[in-house]
């Protein structure tokens, strides 16, 4: 209960999100969590005791997917159209992850250059400005 100005109380509300939102904040493929979370709302005080102590379904999402494609993204060390460009347009497993690591497709390749490339350029970025700032300029 909140005191309010005029003496009366009145609920704090709590705050909830979209079953969507909290899978892309615990790194999961919504698809692939149980039809109770997929069908309620998370409260922030749900999200942060999923993430303090997770059950076993979001341990073994997280450890054998299938991954949402940001999560499978970083995982293969490209961009997240790096990967459509690629044509992985579905959500994989860590199984399958595996094999394109192993395989190395051309087009993984390729996109892993473009990305340390892009690593590259934006650390040079970051360190001409620094020096700009610590210059004055």
């Amino acid at each position: 209960m909140v005191d309010t100005l005029d003496g009366m109380t009145q609920h704090q509300s709590t705050q909830t999100m979209k079953p969507a939102t909290a899978a892309k904040k615990l790194g999961v493929y919504l698809e692939a969590t149980p039809a109770d979370f997929r069908e309620g709302v998370v409260s922030r005080a749900e999200l942060n005791a999923l993430q303090t102590d997770p059950p076993q379904w979001l341990r073994d999402l997280r450890r054998d997917g299938p991954h949402p494609r940001p999560v499978v993204a970083a995982k293969l060390g490209v961009s997240i159209a790096g990967l459509a460009r690629g044509g992985v347009t579905e959500a994989l497993t860590t199984e399958q992850i595996e094999t394109l690591k192993e395989q190395r497709p051309e087009w993984l390749e390729r996109e892993r250059t473009t990305q340390a490339e892009v690593r590259k350029e934006a650390a040079r970025i970051k360190q001409r400005n620094a020096e700009r700032a610590a210059s004055g300029d």
